[in-house]
């Protein structure tokens, strides 16, 4: 098995930027990631004056969590965390697990600006932010004030898995031909992606290749269906994206799939994962859940009851299936410790691309 080098100074790769579907473009210079983070701090505070805000803190400390919640997606309607949100609401009012639930959505730098308003909630437990690796992500490329320190980590609720493809008439037959091609030639094939998660998984696999990601092209693309255009048309040469958006075009022979960035094999996924073939990356684009700081043990508990209880709902379940996620509830220390590890590694990530 190949090993991952270790990170150095200044690596940077070389990326076309286009508006992500979950966030800014990336940053292109120090001074512009430094002037991205005063702005984003001060878009933050602004929008506490917004409707937005009024909405999610109405569900006022110490009031009966079943009675009222709102549920805020960092970002605009659509997205993955969108998606996430809208599915929890439906379950939870089919259910009659909570009378009121409401969805707000509160887009912005990747989802930083959401994190800001709710970090300044502090003991207001009526309130749910969704996030994932693409927010924790973000905290670190953006250098943002407000991080996952700032809230209650409740349970991390399932993961989507990243695919490597090509266009059906490409060369590449398998991953390890795509790499060889790719080590001896690193801008030779232009890799795109549908946001900054797929881009983490590119360079990823640059390091498990050997490859510096400062000698890579990769083209940030406006979402999964933009990036499949960017193959499709020729623009790019092999992509990483999320195994639900590629489904279709896999399944109807336009996309040729070469590796599952999984730990494992997963039961009804065909594709064999990107560590069997030789290649150890597995960074997955997990969904979680968090509450407002300063709330009581008390609280904690009752919101973990009802994610638990939302999670086992038929609604939910049809969910899982019909978005193709893959189910991993962690919760308590294991929760702590995952998303402790999950920061270090992206943080490297980032280093290795200069950001």
């Amino acid at each position: 098995m190949r090993q991952q080098r270790r990170p150095h100074e200044g690596a940077n790769m070389t990326e076309t930027p286009v508006e992500s579907a979950e966030g800014p473009p990336d940053p292109a210079s120090p001074t512009r990631r430094t002037a991205l983070r005063i702005i984003g701090g001060a878009i933050a505070a602004a929008s506490i004056g917004v409707a937005g805000y009024g909405s999610i803190s109405s569900a006022a400390a110490g009031q009966d969590l079943r009675s009222s919640m709102t549920i805020i997606a960092p970002a605009a309607a659509g997205g993955g965390w969108d998606t996430v949100a809208r599915e929890m609401q439906q379950a939870q009012k089919a259910n009659g697990l909570i009378n009121n639930v409401q969805v707000v959505n509160m887009p912005g730098a990747g989802g930083t600006i959401a994190l800001g308003n709710v970090s300044m909630l502090e003991g207001r437990a009526g309130n749910l932010l969704v996030g994932g690796t693409g927010l924790l992500a973000a905290t670190i490329q953006y250098g943002s004030a407000a991080t996952l320190d700032d809230v209650t980590p409740l349970a991390v609720l399932f993961e989507e898995y990243d695919v490597i493809v090509v266009p059906a008439d490409s060369p590449y037959q398998t991953l390890e031909e795509l790499v060889t091609a790719w080590e001896e030639d690193p801008k030779s094939i232009p890799w795109t992606g549908g946001g900054s998660f797929d881009q983490l998984v590119v360079t990823d696999l640059a390091l498990a290749a050997g490859i510096d990601p400062v000698d890579t092209t990769y083209i940030s693309s406006d979402g999964g269906g933009e990036a499949i255009q960017a193959l499709l048309n020729g623009t790019a040469g092999a992509a990483t994206g999320g195994y639900s958006d590629n489904i279709d075009q896999i399944e109807s022979g336009r996309l040729r799939a070469l590796a599952l960035v999984a730990e494992e094999p997963v039961e009804g996924i065909d594709i064999p994962t990107a560590r069997e073939q030789g290649y150890d990356i597995t960074l997955t684009n997990w969904r979680m859940l968090a509450a407002p700081s300063g709330i009581s043990a008390e609280e904690t508990e009752d919101l973990e009851d009802l994610i638990a209880e939302t999670i086992e709902t038929p609604e939910w379940r049809d969910a899982i299936e019909r978005y193709h996620w893959s189910e991993r509830v962690i919760v308590g220390d294991e929760l702590t410790q995952f998303l402790d590890d999950e920061h270090a590694r992206i943080e490297v990530l980032y280093e290795e691309m200069g950001q």
